[in-house]
């Protein structure tokens, strides 16, 4: 199993050197195809004149196919949104009624109807996907399927650790059977309180949490009892290490519901997202680079450089003017003697911390990983939580 891991950490050397361009996507978002607020046309105008390269738009337990009729709410806020999709698009796009009370009902269109507006080749991809959405007892369970070809149901189980376990062998046997890149991704474990890291642990198949959510339900920083996700994190790439199993990689989203209010009590776009270095902008690229390690998340801070190798992670940040920068390195030190026991509190400990714009670490041979965070002085516009600046995580680089 060693040999694995070093495996997969020599490709993430190789695909670095090829790759040459950055891209910026969300892997989570949602229309009115289920429970977010717009259709599924404004909210991809809205990421691609936002700067965006790529989305996954991930609507529970749904794919953008067949007919669907959304009837409009009857607030102003939801009337305006539906009087600037018609707008927008017309009377001939827009396909509406009203009833005798006035209510609009609008046909939805379909990914394969609306995908043709927006995708250019190496300019803008979206990727289908869906939110695979579970439940244990009364705990809410959901999965992020990206480039899903087919609507995968959810699996069930009798623990909250089964359920996950199912769902993402549903999805390793779709990408299995149609030999299309795909990747399960847990959400927001801390919603609800519903997944604990001791749920995670047993997990097999699974290479990606949410380290960050954008949706102001989902408890990102744990409270005085539980912890966040970045404790979380540290805890899951210790563990996955000691079973020799692939390392768990985190993930920036929005979990974008809302887009007609912007506030902190809504789940609105603009939040999360990836950067991933690709060679090209296609599911196939993509999803490559992101199981090889070779993406970063942020909530603004953008990096010029990221390099893995021979040990070590060095980071150069673009520097926006009058905003300082933290760089910190956390990682989990390895236990005295062969078979050791690390305690859940050294697992995940600051490093080393550089106040600057560029920063370089090299692993120890008593350091089972590093992983870098970088804090900007930057207040983040329409934040998750008031307060919040601007901040980046790279992926853990393993000590060979």
């Amino acid at each position: 199993m060693r040999t694995f891991i070093l495996l997969i950490f020599s490709i993430t050397f190789s695909l670095t050197s090829h790759a040459q361009q950055w891209y910026k996507g969300n892997l989570h978002t949602h229309s009115y195809w289920s429970d977010g607020d717009d259709f599924p046309e404004m909210i991809m105008d809205w990421y691609k004149s936002g700067g965006y390269d790529f989305i996954g738009l991930s609507d529970h337990n749904t794919l953008a196919e067949g007919e669907k009729w959304k009837l409009i709410p009857d607030s102003h806020a939801h009337r305006q949104g539906f009087q600037k999709y018609l707008d927008k698009y017309g009377e001939e796009w827009v396909t509406y009624k009203k009833d005798k009370r006035n209510r609009i009902q609008v046909k939805l269109k379909t990914l394969a109807e609306y995908r043709p507006l927006f995708e250019e080749e190496g300019e803008f991809l979206i990727i289908q996907s869906e939110e695979v959405t579970d439940a244990y007892e009364d705990k809410p369970i959901h999965m992020n399927v990206t480039n899903v070809q087919e609507l995968i149901e959810p699996e069930h189980g009798n623990s909250v650790t089964e359920v996950m376990q199912n769902n993402i062998n549903a999805a390793n046997r779709q990408r299995q059977k149609t030999g299309k890149p795909m990747f399960p991704h847990i959400n927001h474990p801390n919603f609800g309180w519903a997944i604990t890291v001791d749920d995670m642990i047993p997990l097999t198949g699974e290479r990606f949490f949410e380290v960050y959510n954008g949706h102001p339900l989902v408890h990102n920083y744990g409270d005085s009892t539980r912890i966040g996700m970045e404790k979380m994190w540290d805890i899951l790439i210790t563990s996955y290490l000691q079973a020799g199993k692939p390392i768990m990689y985190g993930l920036a989203t929005d979990d974008a519901h809302s887009y007609h209010v912007y506030n902190t009590d809504q789940s609105n776009p603009g939040r999360g997202w990836v950067m991933v270095r690709a060679e090209e902008l296609t599911p196939e690229a993509l999803i490559a680079a992101m199981e090889a390690g070779d993406f970063y998340s942020t909530t603004g801070v953008i990096l010029e450089e990221v390099t893995y190798g021979n040990d070590s992670l060095a980071l150069k940040v673009k520097k926006e003017g009058g905003i300082d920068y933290r760089i910190q390195f956390w990682g989990t030190k390895k236990g005295g003697a062969e078979g050791d026991e690390i305690s859940r509190d050294a697992m995940g400990v600051l490093l080393k911390e550089v106040k600057g714009t560029e920063a370089h670490y090299k692993l120890q041979e008593d350091e089972l990983y590093v992983r870098a965070k970088i804090i900007s002085t930057k207040p983040k516009v329409n934040p998750f939580q008031e307060g919040d600046v601007e901040v980046a995580w790279t992926q853990p680089v393993v000590y060979d």
